[in-house]
């Protein structure tokens, strides 16, 4: 299964792909979408919409896999943030790839172990898991690879999926 994580955002949106076959999680690619800082929000969410249609063709993955919001402090950042999330969820439907959702305590539990880990941790796990020499930059690609990692533990589990549409007993 070929699952692009995605690390939501309106300046840089990070991105990372793994190939998952059962408890085997490989690194694909990763990287980052930017968008200029001048820009109206506007031109920005429109670019990042073109750019994820572009890089979902390019990668052409089974699922994404995606951080869903949360509002730390500041709330204008993450409105902000909002748009571009939603941006990138409009183009995951448009181009007919399932959605996951996960939060940031579920990414470090699925990544770490530990649900209340730090940053740096899942970094270096994010590391250790795909046999990388170096933690993935920027900052957001590692935590999309993060993401993309939580999925394929997420999907091999036995334990019912919040996205999963049948009745569980």
């Amino acid at each position: 299964m070929r699952i692009l994580g995605i690390d939501p955002g309106y300046a840089t949106i990070g991105f990372g792909m793994v190939e998952s076959s059962g408890a085997q999680v490989r690194m694909v690619t990763y990287g980052a979408i930017t968008t200029p800082a001048g820009l109206p929000l506007s031109r920005r969410l429109y670019q990042i919409g073109s750019d994820m249609e572009e890089l979902i063709g390019k990668l052409r993955p089974d699922v994404i896999s995606i951080e869903e919001l949360f509002f730390n402090t500041n709330i204008t950042t993450g409105i902000a943030v909002a748009h571009g999330r939603g941006v990138i969820l409009y183009a995951a439907e448009k181009c007919g790839i399932p959605l996951y959702e996960y939060t940031p305590g579920q990414v470090k539990l699925a990544v770490t172990g530990y649900g209340k880990a730090e940053k740096r941790q899942v970094m270096d796990m994010t590391r250790r898991l795909l046999k990388l020499r170096a933690v993935p930059r920027p900052d957001d690609a590692a935590d999309a690879l993060a993401l993309a990692i939580c999925h394929a533990r997420s999907f091999t589990s036995r334990l019912p999926q919040r996205n999963d549409v049948r009745e569980t007993i």
